[in-house]
This record gives structure tokens, C-alpha cells and sequence, in this order.
């Protein structure tokens, strides 16, 4: 059975976390950024040129005939991507600072005009997109990215609604401003997905940019409910609280918050048959997890872990459980850097149907989960060949699965990301066949 904390002992290890987080300093808050800081996140080099030339016929490990299309190239860290309505335009984001229409398979050249000012330092910028559920009718959609405070007060995530208008973006305006300011070496979060409810789901990352320090001033906020660092929120689509939400009657907590305790999650989705919440979630250095989401739940991070620090240390002294707090339901070891996910519900790939899709980034991989009430499983891999960094993952209107690329986690400058769509092939051997898999997704296991 699940349990949570209660508000008590919550408050009792949020205090002690924060005893922490006042011996430490805050590259970019507490002092300006270094030189090497600056390198880091601003490579002098810059990658280009595209992994994939004309189409390319694969196999997955599982023996699963793919054909690879480059769509776009020449994209810089994309991140996230929608499709219009007309299903031939698809809009996507790309990190330093700039939005992309790609029309029949063709990319406008011409970056959409309207975007709000941004920070696009390390991996600031412009976030993830998505469409309001009535956005044939409104025209509304969402961004989000990184807004840069005062000099020396850090960045935050926000999330901006606007109209799309002849191609461009107009009434922009922000509906959310997380209380997230940090470091802007940190990492955001940022993925957005309207839920079954209508309602927007937005994750907000652990905004820590002294990953490789034992203290940090971001990394205890994800237990603390007056801060939104480390959490899933939930909120109207004019970014007001819903009255259901699980805080909004508890003191000191803000009211936005829908789950608590998380690390990175760059992915979240609902499953096709039971409509529960999913969702990936990066960890340190291993611990990179899958998590069912309930409301007021609380995921354990930085108070439970699987992985180390990048300094080689656990991140926690119970590192499988403690009381109150989720466990994953599925978990890497060795690290594969889940970005986003989907449960893919089309008919081009009926081997495929009712996964749980995951794009890997650091793994160069794209991996096939199946889940049966509480239990997943690792099924099918694929892709490794193009050694390439996969961002996004989402299902076409034509049933065929879409990914973003990127060579590296940053450079502002690189122009090597690409757009690709995979097709199914002839080549693919039926399900029965293939490693053993088992054909349907939900079958009880060997």
C-alpha cells in the first residue's frame, strides 16, 4: 500500500535539508559565474551536419524492421513537438531561443516571430509546446522557457499562453512563473501535457547547479511545498489553481502542486486503458526512473535514491525506501536518461501498441516498456545506430512515431539536431517471433 508523509514529519526532514542548503552557494545568485562555468555551457565548437542522409532500414534488438526519414536537420537541441490540427504542420522548439514550422515534411526557414525574451544558459532556453485540447477552435498554445530574474537573482521556469495568428505568436503572455529561482546552470523541467481532466500538467526540475557538491541551496526544495522546484504541477488553463488539487487547503503549501519529490521528469503520459499518469524521470548518476503519479504523492528525492552524485557519493543513506515515499515502479541500471515518453495507441506498429515508448538520451536509445498493473518490463530497444540523442517522442496523427535529436546536451551553436519519422518495414518478423516477445504488451510475462 502507499503511504505519504504527514505535513509534520515532512516539515521535520525539510528543516533538516535546509540546514544544508544555507552553507551553500549558488552560481549566478550567491556569485557570478566563472570563466569555466561559462565555457562549459558556451562550447567554443559547434556541432553540425545530420546522422541520417536518405531514408535507412534498421532493426530493432528484437528483430522489429524500422525505416528511419530525416523530415528536418539544421535543428539546435530541439526539444519539443506538436502537431496542428491540419496534421501536415508541426511546430517545434528549439533551446537557444527559437520556434520552427515544418510544413509537409519541409522546414520553414524562417523562425517563428513572438517569442517571449529567454535565458539560454547550459540548458535554459526554450522548453517544451503544447496545444490547448480546444486549439482548432482558440488557436491557444503553451510554451516553456527560461526567465531570467534580476541581475544575480537567478532564473525560473515559466510558462507562457499564446495565439497562434498567420504564423506567428501573438498575446503572449506568461500564466505561470514558478517559484523555482535558482542557479542558472540548473536544470528546468519544463515538459506540458493537458491531461483527460483538461487540465495542464507541467514538470519543474530540481533547478540544481552544484550537481557535483554534497550541498546544495535547489536540491532540498523538492521536499519543500513552498517551493516548486522538484515537482509536477497542475493548473487551469489560464494557469489558476484547481479546488481539487491535494494542497490547496494546506498551510504554507502552494497550491499548484500535484506531485512532490521529484528530481527531473521529462516525460509524462496517460495510460490508454486505465488512464493513470506516468511519467520518466532523470536521476543523478544511475537512478534514472518510471513512476506511476498519484496526487500529493511524494517520489522521495533527494531523501531516497537509486543513484550517486556526480562526486561518486549516494545520494541517500536509504537508498530503496523510506516510509511515505514512492518507489519507482521501474528503474535503469546503468543509466539511460529517459527524456520524454508515450504510450503509443496507432496501427503502424502492432507489435508496438499499448508501449510505453521512451526516448533515452545519454543511452542513445529508444526503448519499448510494457505495463501490467504494477509491473514493467523492458521489451524492445532500438535505434542505437544513429548514435544520437533522442529528445522528444511522439505519435503522428498518421500512426507513425516522431523523434528529435541531438548530439550533446549542450552548445547553443550546434545545428546538428534533427527531425526524424519511423516507419514500419516488410523486414519485421511477427512479435511471436522476434526474441521472444511476447505480442501483446499487457501478456502475462515468461
Amino acid at each position: 500500500m502507499i503511504r505519504r508523509l504527514s505535513w509534520a514529519l515532512l516539515a521535520a526532514a525539510t528543516v533538516s535539508q535546509a540546514a544544508l542548503a544555507q552553507e551553500a552557494e549558488t552560481p549566478g545568485v550567491t556569485r557570478p559565474l566563472t570563466k569555466a562555468e561559462i565555457i562549459r555551457n558556451y562550447p567554443p565548437d559547434a556541432l553540425s551536419g545530420a546522422a541520417v542522409d536518405g531514408p535507412v532500414d534498421l532493426k530493432s534488438k528484437g528483430g522489429m524492421g524500422l525505416r528511419v526519414v530525416k523530415l528536418a536537420e539544421g535543428l539546435s537541441h530541439p526539444d519539443g513537438l506538436v502537431f496542428l490540427p491540419d496534421g501536415q504542420t508541426m511546430l517545434i522548439t528549439e533551446r537557444p531561443g527559437r520556434l520552427r514550422v515544418v510544413r509537409d515534411g519541409v522546414l520553414d526557414p524562417t523562425p517563428v516571430a513572438g517569442l517571449p525574451a529567454l535565458n539560454n544558459v547550459g540548458l535554459g532556453g526554450l522548453h517544451d509546446i503544447a496545444l490547448h485540447p480546444d486549439f482548432a477552435e482558440n488557436a491557444l498554445l503553451y510554451i516553456s522557457y527560461t526567465k531570467e530574474g534580476a541581475p544575480m537573482a537567478g532564473t525560473a521556469l515559466a510558462v507562457a499562453r499564446a495565439r497562434w495568428s498567420g504564423g506567428a505568436l501573438t498575446e503572449v503572455e506568461d500564466i505561470l512563473v514558478a517559484k523555482a529561482w535558482e542557479s542558472p546552470l540548473g536544470t528546468y523541467g519544463g515538459r506540458m501535457v493537458f491531461g483527460p481532466d483538461g487540465m495542464l500538467y507541467i514538470s519543474v526540475g530540481d533547478r540544481d547547479g552544484t550537481t557535483r557538491n554534497e550541498i546544495s541551496s535547489a536540491r532540498p526544495k523538492a521536499q519543500d511545498l513552498s517551493s516548486h522546484i522538484g515537482k509536477i504541477l497542475r493548473v487551469r488553463d489560464d494557469g489558476s489553481v484547481p479546488p481539487d488539487n491535494p494542497f490547496v487547503d494546506v498551510d504554507g503549501a502552494l497550491g499548484e502542486i500535484y506531485s512532490y519529490g521529484h528530481r527531473n521528469v521529462y516525460g509524462m503520459d496517460w495510460h490508454p486503458r486505465t488512464g493513470q499518469m506516468w511519467a520518466s524521470e532523470f536521476g543523478p548518476a544511475g537512478g534514472d526512473e518510471v513512476n506511476l503519479i498519484l496526487p500529493g504523492h511524494n517520489y522521495g528525492w533527494p531523501l531516497v535514491s537509486l543513484g550517486r552524485h556526480y562526486f561518486g557519493k549516494l545520494v541517500s543513506d536509504q537508498p530503496w525506501f523510506r516510509e511515505g515515499m514512492d518507489m519507482p515502479m521501474f528503474f535503469w541500471n546503468p543509466t539511460f536518461n529517459p527524456e520524454n515518453m508515450m504510450f503509443y495507441t496507432g496501427d503502424r506498429f502492432p507489435r508496438l501498441k499499448g508501449s510505453l515508448m521512451v526516448a533515452g538520451a545519454g543511452s542513445k536509445t529508444v526503448a519499448q516498456l510494457s505495463i501490467m498493473g504494477d509491473f514493467v518490463r523492458q521489451g524492445d530497444t532500438m535505434l542505437t545506430e544513429l548514435d544520437v540523442r533522442f529528445r522528444d517522442i511522439r505519435q503522428g496523427p498518421d500512426g507513425y512515431i516522431y523523434v528529435l535529436t541531438e548530439g550533446r546536451l549542450r552548445g547553443p551553436d550546434d545545428t546538428d539536431g534533427m527531425l526524424l519519422r519511423l516507419e514500419p518495414t516488410a523486414a519485421s518478423p511477427p512479435a511471436s517471433e522476434a526474441s521472444g516477445r511476447a505480442s501483446d504488451p499487457f501478456e502475462s510475462p515468461d
